[in-house]
């Protein structure tokens, strides 16, 4: 068995950065870094911290991979518009699809496995748990198939078609308001297409996504849909003030309906000064013990350390030039582990965060 500590990361835009972003996520990370940093076109080129071979090296044996696009339905939405935007659900579908069709690439070459059903994950894990260190190299990372929006869903019927392509996990709305929901900057209700889509989704079994939801559409969610719930890359509102943030209320909910949140390390969600503008500009002042605040905050609302959990959103759109300064590689999240340790955390309540409450949550809703 590797020392490391085994991680199941909630939230990694990982099609997005291959065909977005043009990076070769098969690559070493230094290297993937040397050849993005040729493009200029964004402050995060060439200070990725994330791409399959650094999984391996920080013991990511399982992640959340999404598939991304966006269809806007106000004048703009703003943030990163023009890699995740598209004029219709239609063109947004096919770029979805697209996102699937490299994850099924990356597993026919045997990078990594896709995984369906509670069986599949409870194969992959033994091959993960019966390594060495010297496996790693050669282990396929599991990705578990997310939708962070649904605008690629063309209409709620279409849903039973992506639950049958694989896709396991989906949120309805990303940044501003979509054809089912209000998101991140604005306010607003469900739509009745959200709604109907939150139907189809009880029908499947499909995971419900909270992330994202502004307070009105994450309320009026949590009422509607009674099935398995998750927030996958969520931070608390009570350590930094914004509507991205969940207040307590809104954590006790998740909490109440056995749902898991984890913590994400992009630093405008870890210091209520920091602002994207910030990135180049000013010094990171944030670092892992921040993202470890989070976690212990979910921790001390639920009473017990069967809630908090790591959902990064690594190289979601930011690189280094906006991670905690103590975080360079995706792998440098094993430093949680000995901060949670000093804080008084037990070893199994470590292994709970790191992996063991999302194991425990998929083997519970993923279909057997």
């Amino acid at each position: 068995m590797s020392d490391k500590r085994w991680i199941i990361d909630a939230h990694l835009d990982l099609a997005w950065n291959a065909l977005s972003w043009k990076r070769d996520i098969t690559l070493p990370l230094v290297e993937m870094n040397q050849r993005d940093s040729e493009r200029s076109d964004h402050p995060a080129r060439g200070q990725a911290t994330t791409s399959l071979p650094e999984m391996r090296l920080g013991g990511v044996a399982v992640c959340l991979a999404t598939l991304m696009a966006r269809v806007p339905y106000a004048a703009s939405r703003g943030f990163l518009a023009d890699s995740l935007d598209y004029p219709s659900h239609a063109a947004a579908c096919a770029a979805a699809q697209g996102h699937l069709s490299y994850y099924r690439q990356l597993e026919q070459a045997g990078d990594v496995t896709l995984i369906r059903t509670a069986s599949e994950l409870d194969a992959h894990w033994k091959k993960w748990e019966a390594a060495t260190e010297a496996d790693l190299p050669q282990l396929p990372v599991g990705f578990i198939v997310a939708m962070e929006g649904c605008d690629a869903i063309v209409d709620p019927a279409q849903a039973e078609h992506w639950f049958g392509a694989g896709l396991r996990c989906t949120s309805l709305v990303h940044y501003g308001r979509s054809a089912y929901a209000t998101g991140t900057g604005e306010q607003g209700p469900l739509t009745p297409g959200g709604r109907e889509m939150l139907q189809q989704f009880s029908r499947l079994g499909m995971i419900l996504d909270v992330t994202h939801l502004c307070d009105e559409s994450f309320f009026e969610a949590m009422e509607a849909f009674a099935g398995p719930i998750l927030a996958s890359h969520q931070n608390c509102r009570s350590l930094v003030p914004g509507d991205r943030q969940f207040s307590d209320e809104q954590i006790r909910l998740v909490i109440e309906r056995g749902g898991i949140l984890g913590a994400a390390a992009d630093a405008w969600m870890l210091d209520k000064n920091w602002r994207r503008s910030d990135a180049l500009l000013e010094p990171i002042t944030v670092c892992l013990e921040d993202i470890a605040d989070h976690i212990d905050h979910v921790c001390q609302l639920a009473g017990n350390c069967l809630h908090a959990a790591i959902g990064s959103d690594l190289d979601g759109g930011f690189g280094t030039e906006q991670t905690p300064r103590d975080l360079a590689s995706i792998a440098d999240l094993q430093g949680i582990s000995e901060i949670l340790r000093r804080r008084g955390y037990r070893e199994s309540d470590v292994d709970a965060v790191f992996h063991g409450n999302w194991l425990r949550f998929f083997r519970q809703h993923l279909p057997e």
